[in-house]
């Protein structure tokens, strides 16, 4: 279970790393968009009602807040990767037990569920824009 969630923590990394990289502007991203989308898709999928959303979204933003820190972290001191998988990882186990103070644990399981699919979600969407792009370039060399 550990080796699934240190996998999940990869790829949802990797996948923010990617999606910061597309920039059409040169403009420092910050992530707002890609968070905003997140928000939006833990929404739909937890279906939470209003006292639960009023419970949860405060310790989500704390726990987002904690991860985020952890990972500019990390990168500013070359941190070993390792190292700070495993700083997420404590964090998302001491979180568990404050979103079971929001959610039951049925629905806080869903939460990291629907988390992780968001990930792979996230990292489909960067493989096919990335496909798509590469596609485009190609094709104008084809018709000559």
């Amino acid at each position: 279970m550990k080796k699934l969630g240190l996998i999940y923590v990869i790829i949802c990394w990797l996948s923010l790393t990617v999606l910061a990289q597309d920039n059409e502007n040169n403009q420092k991203p910050d992530g707002s968009r890609l968070e905003a989308l997140k928000i939006g898709y833990l929404s739909k999928k937890l279906n939470l009602t209003p006292e639960e959303a009023e419970k949860f979204w405060p310790v989500y933003n704390q726990y987002s807040d904690e991860i985020r820190k952890v990972r500019i972290d990390a990168k500013q001191n070359k941190e070993e990767e390792i190292v700070t998988e495993e700083k997420i990882l404590n964090i998302r186990k001491r979180y568990n037990g404050e979103f079971a103070k929001a959610l039951s644990p049925q629905r806080v399981d869903q939460f990291f569920r629907a988390e992780k699919e968001f990930g792979v979600f996230v990292q489909t969407e960067v493989m096919k824009r990335r496909n798509m792009r590469i596609q485009q370039q190609r094709r104008p060399l084809l018709r000559q």
